[in-house]
């Protein structure tokens, strides 16, 4: 029987993506899995290995666990740089290639930032001109879908609360390729008070008033070393930082949860006890 809310982590790959992958799923007692396809921080496109995309996606599916694709931290389609725009498009793209071959259920990107406030008009536009055509591709292709991940704040974000996320939505006419991914350590530097009782709650209901009750596609649950509001984005380990883990057990109780993957991006040596702790709070 499928896992309700099935928790995994950020998982490692140097040295091969189903040679890394797969023992650290295991000995972490994953149950989803959500892995980078390139340099993290770079703009580099790499083939990949057939033969390890080959040996991860049946992995997956042997295990039976989801597997996402996060993007490249660069990737900033509201960007006033040209190029940046031009390589985030292409950068998508290549992850989307790389989704598909390993199998993967989506892929993250974040919101991004239109960097000056005189071009944020222009940056909504850019967000249509760039995600439609990709949108439009992966679904005639059967491709993963992209879920778009807020940001913590500051920048001139294009969206960084929940409600924020309507707007975003709007801009590709609500594209059924596009969805969520709630990151709790940038809601709470963003602003939403989640430690305080039913501050989970209270958020993830008004993310489902601004999307929708099935646009919420994957959670990244991930404690915060700083206090709400700080627009800094430092994870820390499930409970024991200023979220704290009864909003956590607010977060796997709520509806709007209820079927979506739940990755950790916390500490390394963390992942195993955060999983056990997301696993134990779920119920």
């Amino acid at each position: 029987m499928p896992v309700t809310r099935p928790v995994g982590s950020h998982t490692p790959t140097a040295g091969g993506l189903a040679k890394a992958a797969l023992p650290y799923v295991d000995a972490a007692g994953a149950e989803a899995v959500q892995v980078y396809v390139g340099n993290s921080r770079g703009w580099a496109l790499p083939p990949g290995d057939p033969a390890q995309d080959e040996l991860f996606r049946a992995g997956c599916a042997e295990r039976g666990i989801p597997a996402y694709v996060h993007a490249s931290l660069l990737v900033n389609i509201g960007s006033p740089t040209p190029a940046t725009v031009e390589r985030s498009v292409a950068t998508l793209a290549h992850a989307l290639r790389r989704g598909t071959a390993i199998g993967a259920a989506g892929v993250v990107f974040h919101a991004g930032s239109a960097v000056d406030a005189a071009h944020a008009d222009t940056a909504m536009r850019q967000v249509r001109e760039a995600l439609l055509p990709l949108l439009d591709r992966a679904a005639a292709d059967g491709a993963p879908k992209l879920l778009v991940e807020p940001s913590a704040g500051g920048g001139r974000s294009l969206a960084s609360k929940v409600e924020h996320l309507g707007p975003y939505l709007d801009a590709v006419d609500r594209h059924p390729w596009l969805g969520v991914c709630f990151d709790t350590c940038h809601a709470w530097a963003a602003g939403h008070d989640l430690a305080s009782p039913g501050g989970m709650t209270a958020t993830l209901d008004s993310l489902v008033t601004a999307v929708g009750d099935d646009r919420l596609w994957l959670v990244h649950a991930n404690d915060s070393r700083d206090t709400c509001g700080s627009t800094r984005d430092r994870h820390e380990t499930i409970g024991k930082g200023t979220i704290g883990e009864p909003a956590f057990a607010e977060l796997m109780r709520h509806p709007a949860t209820a079927g979506v993957a739940v990755i950790v991006e916390t500490p390394s040596e963390g992942h195993a006890t955060d999983i056990a702790t997301l696993q134990q709070l779920r119920g």
